[in-house]
């Protein structure tokens, strides 16, 4: 299939630039039948005995901000993942000049140097010197949340762009369907008997950037390291054997799911990288309904939406756009299920 299939108009107008209070008064599209409903209404929408998986991944504060060391000329490096060598994968700009050994001077007296040249911006860093946990607590201290590009407006509370329930810190973005939730439906999902359980998933480069290549076929996703526990994998299995459904928070927990299933759809604990990309054609093992916000054109999240929804999916941008919905991080959320053959 090409690229080209998965893009729409998307007016710079419907982009949300700011988050909506409370969280759960987003609006949410019911794409079973294209129906409006509010955040709020999401425990009416399930049935006891579902059962929820988030992303608890918390954005770090990857965006550092630094003069090289040579020129003291300004330079941004956006912090994506560990390499588990000592390194990091990293987006820096202005990328160019930028050469194997350059160091990059930071507050609070935190030096990079360059290990790998960027390509496309991407390269590797490394932090002479520094053990993880002082590293970690530093750039806490003197990094800032990095917003999507196509958000324009400082964000007033930082903790606006980090789910509720967030409490393990390795993103480099928010898995953004999460931010929605409120403790308020978090009880109230509890009440109505619907389950609750977790996975990590270190939100990395694929959510900045557009699908490049003509075909589909030919794009490759970058790793994300991946935690699925024992206790999300148990919790899986006892809502198949009461003929639950396993709905997903974002696109991150698909993933994070169908990455750790076997053939015959049992999730089974897993702990590594993933580079799955769910395409059309893809058959989904763990997963029965999403719920997830309205994604950048031509991007891998939109197709990942249209494998779930298949041609409707474009029925769902259309009457969102329509209608008035946010789109993108800050935008409103719409709820998809998977049609079994």
């Amino acid at each position: 299939m090409k690229t080209a299939d998965f893009f729409y108009d998307l007016p710079e107008a419907a982009v949300a630039q700011t988050p909506i209070e409370p969280r759960d008064a987003a609006r949410l599209l019911d794409t079973r039948d294209m129906t409006d409903r509010r955040f709020g209404e999401l425990p009416d929408m399930l049935e006891p005995g579902d059962l929820v998986v988030v992303n608890r991944t918390k954005v770090r504060a990857a965006r550092l901000l630094g003069m090289k060391g040579e020129t003291g000329g300004a330079i941004e490096v956006l912090l994506l993942s560990q390499t588990g060598d000592g390194g990091w994968g990293a987006l820096i700009r202005p990328a160019r000049r930028v050469r194997v050994g350059l160091r990059i001077e930071f507050p609070g007296g935190l030096n990079a140097v360059i290990r790998q040249a960027p390509v496309d911006g991407l390269c590797v860093i490394e932090f002479p010197g520094w053990d993880d946990h002082d590293l970690h607590d530093l750039i806490e201290t003197i990094g800032q949340v990095p917003l999507p590009p196509y958000i324009r407006k400082p964000l007033a509370d930082p903790g606006r762009y980090q789910t509720v329930y967030a409490n393990e810190i390795g993103s480099a973005a928010a898995p953004t369907a999460g931010l929605h939730f409120t403790k308020e439906v978090l009880a109230a999902l509890a009440e109505r008997g619907v389950g609750l359980a977790h996975v990590d998933l270190e939100v990395g480069l694929d959510t900045f950037r557009p699908i490049s290549v003509e075909d589909i076929e030919d794009h490759r996703m970058h790793s994300e390291k991946v935690l699925v526990p024992e206790e999300t994998c148990a919790a899986i299995a006892a809502t198949r054997r009461n003929g639950g459904r396993v709905v997903a928070v974002g696109t991150t927990v698909v993933r994070s799911l169908e990455s750790a299933a076997d053939d015959d759809g049992i999730v089974r604990p897993f702990q590594a990288t993933t580079e799955l990309f769910i395409n059309p054609g893809y058959r989904f093992r763990a997963v029965d309904g999403l719920i997830t916000n309205f994604h950048v054109p031509g991007s891998t999240l939109v197709v990942l939406v249209a494998t779930i929804l298949g041609n409707r999916w474009r029925a769902a941008y259309e009457n969102a756009l329509e209608r008035g919905y946010r789109f993108l991080s800050f935008g409103d959320a719409m709820y998809a299920e998977v049609e079994r053959l």
